[in-house]
């Protein structure tokens, strides 16, 4: 089993103490944190969902579901965007950051178990 931890990166800028490897895994950068804020963080967007899906997604809870099967299509369907984060996390902890509201529905969780699962095989 991997040490992958997703954080919500407003909480990470109020404790930055982490071992490891940090991604951020927006696609965009999240609102209100500057690039000092995250000095050090590795920023992971072509991990991220792409722009169409993360439109259509809108983090509706309805649409987790089907979010989930469509955006671990496209991890599978381009392996290498997520490469880093597995050869980080093949090295030691890495801890994955996003902006998203909801910590129950967010894309860092189907990252974090897609991971999960390449880092198994």
């Amino acid at each position: 089993m991997s040490d992958i931890t997703i954080e919500r990166v407003y909480d990470y800028r109020r404790d930055p103490q982490r071992a490891g490897t940090v991604f951020l895994v927006d696609r965009l950068w999240p609102r209100g944190v500057s690039k000092e804020d995250l000095d050090g963080v590795e920023w992971a967007q072509d991990a991220a969902p792409s722009p169409n899906l993360r439109i259509w997604f809108g983090h509706m809870a309805d649409r987790f579901e089907e979010f989930t099967g469509r955006y671990r299509s496209e991890l599978d369907g381009h392996p290498e965007r997520a490469q880093p984060l597995l050869d980080a996390a093949r090295q030691g902890p890495v801890t994955l950051l996003y902006a998203a509201k909801d910590p129950e529905v967010n894309h860092a969780l189907v990252l974090k178990a897609w991971l999960d699962e390449q880092l198994s095989d």
